[in-house]
């Protein structure tokens, strides 16, 4: 039996099309994550692997769904290989049921990794250039540092309630605490 798992790293990201090709490659199960791909406890994961059985494959529409290193795909396919479950990556023609497929998991998995890295390489580049250059990363601050001030002692005045120091600002009340606490 095959049983698929789709992932996507955001809450606001969609799992159709993931959905879409694992049924298509004839998942009778199919079990969803809405959480990072670096993170190892994922339930929707951790499920689908517990129901896999002896001779079944677990399904994913591309290889990096399933793990975003080296180390936890290849932790991942040796306790699926531990449970005689197979894998089989639809996007990359992946499937570790056979000796050569074992093969081009692992070329494939040190390349995505791989890639990863370059890219990781590049935004800490990035950053450090524009850092050079006196940019600040981040979100840009609501206040002035007057207007920080002038919220701090209207806080201390315990006549102004949080709601109307919010109002007076225009902001909400996590920003207003975050403003207290700096």
């Amino acid at each position: 039996m095959k049983v698929g798992y789709a992932r996507v790293s955001t809450l606001d990201q969609n799992l159709d099309l993931q959905l879409d090709k694992l049924k298509e490659a004839g998942c009778k199960k199919i079990y969803k994550d809405k959480a990072s791909g670096v993170k190892e406890e994922r339930q929707g994961l951790q499920d689908a692997i517990n129901y896999a059985r002896a001779g079944d494959t677990l399904v994913v529409y591309k290889l990096d769904r399933l793990a975003r290193s080296l180390k936890q795909l290849v932790k991942l396919i040796n306790t699926l290989a531990e449970k005689e479950i197979s894998f089989q990556s639809l996007n990359e023609n992946i499937d570790t049921s056979s000796t050569s497929g074992k093969l081009i998991f692992h070329i494939f998995a040190s390349i995505a990794e791989f890639e990863r890295d370059i890219i990781r390489d590049r935004t800490q580049a990035g950053l450090a250039a524009a850092r050079a250059r006196g940019r600040q990363g981040g979100r840009p601050r609501l206040l002035t540092k007057d207007q920080e001030k002038m919220l701090k002692s209207l806080h201390a005045d315990k006549s102004n309630s949080i709601e109307d120091i919010c109002n007076m600002f225009n902001i909400k009340r996590p920003t207003l605490y975050k403003y207290l606490r700096s």
